[in-house]
């Protein structure tokens, strides 16, 4: 029975190749978007979840309270992870971790002739049983055994050895401020999974870190990070009840409270708003989700119109499996399984293209998405087919299968209005989504385009960067400024200057500052941006009133406030006034515009430079036009000090958009998804136009033997589909209007939507509406009426 059912499906399809191919196109596009938008959310649901004990496995956060607001960080007392697995019973295990991502610049890491730059972590002893972390070779129990001996990855072994094997034992080279020095090789590691957000090249011992920093002996410190495997059956909630207030125990003085956020669960609900988590990457995952239902709702509402506009065509079919004995459910069963056999007929073309395009999508999307055949994306597959076939051919089959036997063999079924009016609305729905997506893409590019052109108060244009090796001992200081004068002198540098923090957001906090007239109890968290003399001049920030820094020691007593900073102190006429922390005073010289320090959804916070000699980063402004040639002087200057070092500089500004590199992938993915949308609705249109055009044929030929034109033909088979297009826009512009305006207000800094967008999709979709319509309404004006009029 069934596979009579398939052969008779199959025999449809070939019989009307255009509905078909039509059908094919779109189901096979909704396909394939689908399962490009299923395996990056599978990726991204799967970020951070490799560890053995991920249920258990839980990052320590800390609220610190401000006057205006809560600031949530994942730093922690390098004393707290021992503390905690010491003092509370549901701690399993804790381990103290100062990530890569914590240096402000790379180490380097020498054997022989080869130096290469690393990331190094410090981790404490428990580690591995926190962390799964397979080894290649050597025991992972016994590398932080000494302060002297490290692990280092599979990766960073072939490039250093050429090998894996036999590294144990061997010494290397590491160059990083204080913790440079000769270490010992105790064990090889494999490479970091993919989908791991913490990457590191070499693990530390701890100890060794806390030994070289004693701040680290402080519980005040909030340097490391702490992460915890809690005892099964440990309740999250009550575990955090306990450790609110832990930190006061300790010492009377802090403030900041304790909590524990399962650590998978921080890539996608990393926003804290207030203290509580507020949302993240999951927004991206909950809106691509929509699309990808959206759009697969639009490919099978084209099946279901196409089959609906054909149905007159098979009346006489059902009206005569009815009348020999044909149950209404075996008709159902027979549409059925031709939408099934078309969408699954679909599903092969869409893998051919998602093999094609998965390869681009993975370069768009920054990731490295893997087709892989495993049981479960083979289910999800053949589920999501099947869905889509039985929900395209569920309104068909049941509206076919219904159709009065004697009714339609008389030849008086007629089509109804509710069969109309479910057409038009399933057509208005497809439109609504379209317009809704061309005026999504042209916001989230004008928002785009706006935060990475916007003047941020100082100057990214022409402005390299890049790191030097640095140590604090006096000959190291000295060759570091030495290096410093020699690039400023260079032909082609505008200035330069050096710098500890960055303009991009990576930054200190520091609280606990006094001023004259500072209200007893009140306090403010200030940006400490640690700079070398001229960095203010050569990053063009602007002064509002005062000056830069003394250009000799006196400028360790001075210290530059934004106006953000000084408006918050609420200080009238600051120049002269002298603040007080860390035990110093500072003397206010300079007070400096506001100017854009962090990310653009982040408003400028209050903010102080302080400045040194000479720091780690060396930032260059060169001449335009001058670039290459000024870049190769600067990295022969630095081969001249730096032999035994990588030069590897980046531009300032690159560094800027980078901040915004999701929400760049989001809006080009966004852009690729609306167009196929709106390529499947055209496909629809363009085949309910010819079915149209095709019924009414006949009113066609008297209207134009009695004297209608080409024109009033075309106009009026296009109006009936211009005014459900009309119709969607006025349901999906308030919406969309809504939807943005919560985007758009986790920026700061925003644009207006305006109406210029809406009137831009609205044309757009217009014009391709008639465009499309129009083909096949003039193909039938053209048509001669008496061969209209002729036929059946």
């Amino acid at each position: 029975m069934l596979q009579n059912y398939l052969k008779i499906a199959w025999r449809n399809l070939m019989k009307e190749r255009q509905f078909t191919a039509l059908n094919l196109i779109g189901l096979s596009t909704g396909l394939v978007c689908t399962l490009l938008i299923y395996l990056w959310i599978s990726d991204e649901l799967h970020i951070d979840k490799y560890n053995e004990k991920d249920s258990q496995l839980f990052q320590v956060m800390a609220n610190h309270f401000h006057e205006n607001d809560i600031n949530t960080i994942e730093h922690t007392p390098g004393l707290l992870a021992k503390s905690l697995a010491a003092e509370i019973p549901e701690v399993e295990h804790a381990v103290t971790v100062l990530p890569a991502s914590w240096f402000s610049t790379q180490g380097v890491i020498s054997f022989g002739a080869k130096h290469l730059k690393a990331g190094s972590q410090f981790i404490g002893k428990d580690y591995f049983n926190v962390f799964t972390c397979p080894f290649i070779s050597g025991d992972p129990n016994s590398v932080l055994s000494d302060k002297q001996t490290i692990a280092i990855s599979e990766d960073l072994a072939m490039k250093l050895f050429n090998t894996k094997d036999n590294l144990v034992g061997k010494t290397i080279h590491w160059d990083q401020s204080e913790f440079t020095g000769a270490y010992m090789i105790g064990g090889v590691f494999k490479n970091n999974p993919p989908d791991a957000t913490n990457k590191f090249d070499m693990l530390f011992n701890f100890d060794q870190f806390a030994e070289k920093r004693p701040g680290m002996a402080s519980w005040g410190n909030s340097d490391p990070s702490t992460f915890l495997i809690l005892k099964k059956g440990t309740d999250p909630d009550q575990f955090n009840s306990k450790i609110r207030n832990y930190l006061k125990s300790k010492d009377k003085d802090l403030t900041a409270q304790l909590f524990a956020i399962k650590y998978s669960d921080k890539y996608l609900h990393g926003q804290f708003e207030n203290g509580v988590q507020s949302g993240g990457r999951i927004a991206y995952v909950k809106l691509f989700s929509i699309i990808a239902v959206f759009i697969l709702m639009i490919a099978c509402i084209n099946f279901m119109n196409l089959s609906t506009a054909k149905a007159s065509g098979r009346m006489k079919e059902v009206g005569i499996k009815k009348v020999v004995g044909a149950y209404r459910s075996s008709l159902v069963f027979q549409y059925l399984s031709e939408s099934v056999l078309m969408a699954f007929l679909s599903l092969l073309i869409s893998f051919l293209l998602l093999i094609l395009l998965l390869p681009q999508f993975n370069i768009i999307t920054g990731k490295q998405i893997i087709l892989s055949l495993n049981t479960r994306l083979i289910l999800s597959v053949l589920g999501i087919t099947l869905f889509t076939g039985l929900l395209a051919g569920s309104y068909p089959a049941f509206y076919l299968s219904g159709f009065n036997p004697v009714a339609v063999l008389k030849g008086k079924l007629k089509t109804s209005a509710g069969e109309l009016w479910v057409r038009k609305g399933l057509v208005v729905f497809q439109f609504a989504v379209s317009v809704i997506f061309i005026v999504s893409v042209l916001v989230v590019y004008k928002q785009i385009d706006f935060i990475q052109t916007k003047n941020l108060g100082y100057s990214r244009e022409n402005i390299i960067h890049f790191e030097i090796p640095f140590g604090m001992d006096s000959a190291s200081l000295k060759s570091s400024e030495s290096f410093l004068n020699e690039v400023k002198n260079l032909p082609g540098v505008v200035s330069a200057s050096s710098y500890y923090h960055t303009l991009t957001g990576e930054h200190g906090a520091i609280s606990g500052f006094e001023w004259p007239g500072k209200q007893p109890g009140r306090d403010i968290e200030f940006s400490n941006l640690e700079v070398g003399y001229n960095f203010i001049e050569t990053a063009g920030i602007q002064f509002k009133e005062g000056r830069s820094f003394s250009q000799n020691q006196n400028a360790q007593h001075e210290i530059v406030f934004n106006e953000a900073a000084i408006k918050s102190m609420g200080l009238k006429d600051p120049i002269g006034k002298t603040v007080k922390f860390w035990g110093q005073e500072r003397q206010i010289v300079g007070v400096v515009k506001n100017f854009n320090f962090e990310s653009l959804y982040e408003a400028v916070k209050p903010c102080f430079f302080q400045v040194y000699p000479v720091m780690p980063n060396i930032m260059v402004k060169i001449q335009g036009g001058a670039k290459k040639q000024t870049i190769a002087r600067i990295k022969n200057a630095f081969k001249d000090y730096h032999a035994d070092h990588v030069f590897d500089y980046q531009f300032l500004d690159e560094n800027y958009k980078a901040l915004y590199l999701a929400e760049s992938r989001i809006g080009t993915l966004s852009t690729c998804f609306a167009g196929l949308a709106i390529l499947i609705s055209s496909l629809g249109l363009f085949g309910l136009a010819a079915f149209t055009a095709q019924r009414r044929q006949k009113e066609i030929g008297v209207r134009k033997v009695v004297g209608a034109t080409v024109g009033d033909v075309a106009l009026l088979l296009s109006m009936d589909f211009l005014k459900l297009i009309f119709i969607a826009m006025i349901i999906a512009f308030p919406l969309t209007a809504w939807a943005l305006s919560q985007w758009l207000n986790d920026f700061a800094y925003r644009i207006d939507i305006g109406i210029n967008v809406f009137l831009i999709a609205g044309l757009s979709i217009t014009m391709l509406a008639i465009s499309t319509v129009g083909y096949q309404a003039v193909k039938a004006a053209l048509r001669d009426p008496v061969k209209s009029l002729r036929s059946e």
